[in-house]
């Protein structure tokens, strides 16, 4: 039987030959793909790593203000927290500086100190809404819009004074319950109770003082809202 002079092809031969057609056709651009996937996450790490050494410059600023304010520097804490927030903006820090240079505000003791406070706290909530601390920022948000609006009325601005009590008053209600102690929460009607009466309206202001006879009775703001409910009613006849 004769042999056929037709042999058959390698086919690892032809895998070789069409990758290395592939490449010469694709090659390039898997190496520049390759190439800009490296260099991105090149500048990703470098940007990570600019990112976490200007957070940790900031918060050691941060840190300085706030030991400045529990020493009672309330100035330079104030312009500490201020510079945190415009040399370190769209970090950690720089949002925890409105709280801190909203408190220096409001024990500072300046005219137009409490409006500052007003502001600085609303920055912070509009930057960080949720948790504990903006919890406490509310509270001290509520404390600042009251004094803000005692100065407003002294001042001859009854309009605004008015607003900002109102809101106050709302302020202090929003947060019954949200602290994990009773005395809060009791605390927090007795001040919405008191901006009422700040308002003119004794009703409102029983209502909350009553809440917290029914609903807090065993705290020791309970005895304080019946005594002030009682002068309520006495100055309401």
């Amino acid at each position: 039987m004769k042999r056929s002079g037709a042999r058959l092809a390698d086919p690892g031969a032809e895998l070789i030959d069409q990758l290395g057609e592939w490449w010469q056709q694709y090659g390039r651009i898997a190496s520049s793909v390759v190439g800009a996937v490296a260099a991105a996450a090149l500048l990703g790490f470098l940007y990570f790593r600019a990112q976490a050494a200007t957070e940790n410059t900031a918060s050691g600023r941060l840190a300085e203000a706030e030991i400045m304010f529990w020493q009672g520097y309330y100035p330079r804490s104030y312009e500490t927290a201020q510079q945190v927030i415009k040399q370190y903006p769209g970090t950690r820090s720089a949002t925890e500086a409105h709280r801190v240079a909203g408190d220096d505000a409001f024990w500072r003791g300046e005219e137009g100190d409490f409006q500052k406070a007003v502001d600085e706290y609303r920055t912070y909530l509009a930057k960080r809404p949720r948790g504990m601390v903006s919890d406490g920022v509310r509270r001290s948000l509520a404390y600042a819009l009251e004094s803000n609006a005692t100065a407003l009325a002294l001042s001859g601005r009854g309009a605004e004074s008015a607003k900002q009590m109102q809101e106050a008053a709302a302020g202090y209600e929003s947060l019954v319950g949200r602290f994990p102690d009773r005395e809060s929460s009791a605390e927090f009607l007795i001040s919405s109770a008191r901006c009422y009466r700040a308002l003119n309206q004794p009703a409102e202001a029983i209502k909350r003082l009553q809440r917290v006879v029914d609903e807090f009775g065993d705290t020791a703001g309970a005895n304080r809202a019946r005594v002030m409910m009682a002068e309520v009613k006495a100055g309401s006849r």
